[in-house]
């Protein structure tokens, strides 16, 4: 697998989801192992460089006989679910092996090596804080589980249950959780602090790492010394020398050195968990200032060096959250997706987002419903995605601008975010983003490249193909005017004016 790059696109996909909707248009029995080409084709889109098949591992049968009793709660999405849709939660994992109903792994080999065939390497889950109450764990290794007493039971029934061990013995066991909520009743809460469960767990994440190129690890950020101690204060036994991540991950590295792992983190961990080792972290706090729309508050958060943001993966929507046209609306969908394709750092991308889909899935159900497309959205997306396979993304230094008004009392240019790409002598973008709903108008302070200046420059919007000319020395000194409706963006790429062949027409 090629090393991870600078700007790492990871398209997810809810795999039953997939197969489902895929035997449905094809009239068949769709698998992971025959999976058609044309629809391999139309995932491999320009841009992608991992897939992220969510959902793989065997689930819990307990936990889908649990999910069917909220069948009223699934309705809604989908008013003609069966039973046959309820498969039970992604995240309630019976095993670590690759569902045979979907095809198991040799299935799963089998579409890696397809997918590698297309340039894209694959992503699947790890799930560090719990297992399915019925995992093989709980009944053979109660150990790995967190422990309670019989009072626990009457005295916190949320968070405790009573399991037979393989010796036959009764134990209070913990469901899984994380300290702002009550236990998840289809889990069982793995005890990170027992050095029995770390070393299965680093047993696990290697026959993992041997059939893919990384996993997202789900709410990373529980198995933090202090986290866990504080959410099981009592329970856990004595605190641990090392980190979990810090014990774990580098057995996984020594064997796979290219293996990319993404942490899910939140509560300003950010930091914490990417020097923990990991590849990517997810960037929670720029998804909740897009969507409050607050542009001072994303300049702010963007400030960080370049090196840090290269870290952050960016995301508008994912299985956790809405759906991001249907939070967004249309003209902010467009703008969002500017940002997040352009900044620093990693994207994830949800299957469905591309074509604007509304409705957020429940992740018990395998079928979701039809919706109509948003045919120019996904051709904004496809701009976008081929823009952003450019050398400049990957290999050029990165600028946040400053915004200054055109007229003393016009106000709007803080609604506008202004940042550039470069390698000087080479190559240049500047993009620059209205994400409200109001016009703006502002100059971007270009003073910082004063290279451009002696140079005619030709500005290319990738976006709508329009062309501006403009002279170095005036954009430095004076900066560049910006006129942006609502929502509207500009992805500039600078040519100089007289190297540009003329277009038909001129």
């Amino acid at each position: 697998m090629p090393t991870w790059t600078n700007k790492l696109f990871v398209y997810q996909i809810n795999t039953w989801v997939w197969l489902d909707t895929l035997s449905r248009k094809y009239g068949k029995a769709i698998t992971l192992q025959n999976v058609p080409d044309r629809a391999l084709d139309e995932i491999a889109r320009p841009g992608l460089d991992m897939i992220w098949l969510m959902g793989v591992w065997k689930r819990s049968e307990w936990g889908r006989e649990h999910s069917l009793k909220y069948k009223h709660e699934y309705q809604p999405v989908l008013p003609d679910l069966t039973d046959d849709d309820v498969i039970g939660s992604a995240y309630a994992i019976a095993d670590y092996v690759v569902d045979e109903r979907i095809g198991g792994r040799a299935g799963l080999a089998a579409l890696r090596k397809r997918l590698k065939l297309r340039h894209l390497s694959m992503m699947l889950d790890f799930v560090p804080n719990h297992v399915a109450i019925d995992h093989p764990w709980v009944t053979e290794h109660p150990e790995y589980i967190v422990q309670g007493k019989p009072a626990d039971l009457k005295n916190r029934p949320s968070d405790f249950f009573t399991h037979k061990s393989a010796k036959g013995k009764k134990v209070v066991l913990a469901h899984g959780r994380d300290p702002n909520f009550p236990g998840w009743s289809d889990t069982a809460q793995l005890n990170t602090f027992n050095s029995d469960l770390r070393r299965a767990a680093a047993r696990t994440l290697l026959d993992i790492a041997s059939q893919c190129d990384g996993v997202r690890c789900d709410m990373a950020m529980l198995m933090f010394n202090d986290i866990f101690a504080r959410t099981w204060n009592g329970y856990a036994g004595a605190l641990p020398s090392e980190e979990y991540w810090r014990e774990i991950i580098p057995q996984v590295k020594a064997r796979y050195p290219n293996f990319i792992f993404t942490a899910e983190v939140y509560w300003d961990k950010e930091y914490e968990i990417l020097q923990q080792g990991f590849d990517f972290a997810y960037d929670k706090l720029l998804y909740d200032r897009i969507m409050e729309g607050n542009v001072q508050k994303l300049r702010q958060h963007l400030v960080a060096e370049l090196g840090y943001q290269q870290h952050m993966m960016r995301f508008i929507e994912n299985h956790d959250e809405p759906r991001a046209y249907a939070r967004l609306g249309r003209g902010k969908s467009f703008a969002a997706a500017a940002l997040i394709c352009t900044l620093p750092g990693a994207v994830l991308l949800h299957d469905g987002q591309l074509i604007g889909r509304k409705v957020k899935l429940p992740m018990q159900i395998k079928r979701q419903p039809d919706e109509e497309e948003v045919l120019d959205l996904e051709d904004y997306y496809m701009k976008l995605l081929r823009e952003t396979r450019d050398p400049i993304y990957q290999q050029g230094d990165w600028f946040l601008f400053n915004m200054h008004p055109i007229e003393p009392h016009n106000h709007s240019y803080h609604n506008l975010l202004a940042y550039g790409w470069y390698e000087r002598g080479k190559d240049y973008r500047l993009i620059v983003i209205n994400l409200t709903p109001h016009a703006a108008q502002g100059r971007v302070d270009l003073s910082a490249w004063s290279w451009l200046e002696g140079n005619e420059w030709r500005l290319y919007d990738v976006t709508d193909d329009m062309e501006y000319e403009r002279a170095g020395g005036l954009m430095t000194k004076e900066g560049l005017t910006i006129l942006l409706d609502a929502y509207e963006s500009h992805i500039f790429r600078f040519e100089p004016a007289e190297t540009v062949e003329p277009i038909a027409g001129d």
